[in-house]
């Protein structure tokens, strides 16, 4: 089982836009296609001084579905989240192996 879980940074004032556009819209979308599980949102504790982080995290069973997921939609997502968020909504992905 894999994890894919993208951490974004979020700048101040956006933040209630980002979760309510996450829990309203994201997940949901993703979560049709059937290929992502288990999703959630964490906030990310740490001593910024400007913006809130948060980590998205869903499980997947392979890598190769992961692509094909990546290709079908989430390319289409990440340009969805860059109209509406423009460069106040940054995110990085990575892919951990659960192991216990």
């Amino acid at each position: 089982m894999l994890i894919f879980n993208t951490t974004y940074h979020v700048e101040d004032g956006q933040e209630k836009y980002f979760l309510i556009w996450m829990q309203e819209y994201y997940l949901p979308e993703v979560e049709k296609n059937g290929v992502l599980h288990a999703p959630r949102i964490a906030r990310v504790l740490s001593h910024h001084e400007d913006g809130v982080c948060f980590s998205v995290q869903f499980e997947v069973e392979d890598s190769a579905r992961l692509h094909r997921w990546h290709q079908a939609q989430g390319i289409l997502l990440a340009e969805e989240m860059k109209r509406i968020f423009k460069d106040k909504v940054v995110g990085f992905p990575t892919l951990m192996e659960v192991i216990v």
